[in-house]
C-alpha cells in the first residue's frame, strides 16, 4: 500500500536500497588485525593453498596479499598463515589451526552484528532518503 499523499515511504520501500552489511574491523594500535577483506583473503588462502592464487581470486597483487597476511601474522598471538618458499617444487601457504580459530571467531562476530543490525535497520531506514544518491559518491 503506497503511503498517503505527502507521507513517508514505508520502511519496506526504503529497505530495497539499504545494504545491511556491518563492516567490522579489529584494530591493534595503528594496524587493522582483521577486517572483511583480510578475512576473505584468509578464507581464500585456506581454499587455494596459495597466496598467489588467493590474490588472483581477489583481484589483488601478490605483494598486497602478502603484506596483508604479514600484518595479520604480526597482530595475532600466533601466525594465521604458514608459508613454504617457492622454487622448483613450488611453494604454498596454508591457514594454521590458530588462523582457522581466528577466521571462525571473526565470522561469528559478523553474524551476530548482522543479526543485531537487521533488527534495527527498519527503524534506521526511516532516516534515509527514498532513493540512493546518483553520480559519484564518496
Amino acid at each position: 500500500m503506497p503511503p498517503p499523499s505527502g507521507g513517508n515511504p514505508s520502511p519496506d520501500a526504503r529497505m530495497k536500497h539499504v545494504k545491511a552489511r556491518p563492516r567490522i574491523r579489529v584494530q591493534l594500535g595503528p594496524a587493522f588485525a582483521i577486517g572483511p577483506g583480510k578475512a576473505d583473503l584468509l578464507q581464500a588462502v585456506a581454499e587455494t593453498g596459495s597466496i598467489s592464487a588467493a590474490a588472483r581470486r581477489m583481484d589483488m597483487s601478490y605483494r598486497r596479499a602478502w603484506l596483508l597476511l604479514d600484518t595479520m601474522n604480526r597482530c595475532f598471538r600466533e601466525p594465521v598463515v604458514d608459508t613454504a618458499t617457492g622454487g622448483k617444487g613450488g611453494g604454498g601457504a596454508q591457514i594454521t589451526a590458530f588462523g582457522k580459530t581466528v577466521l571462525k571467531s571473526y565470522r561469528a562476530m559478523e553474524v551476530r552484528a548482522m543479526a543485531s543490525m537487521s533488527r534495527q535497520l527498519p527503524d534506521f531506514s526511516r532516516l534515509l532518503r527514498k532513493k540512493p544518491p546518483t553520480g559519484k559518491v564518496y
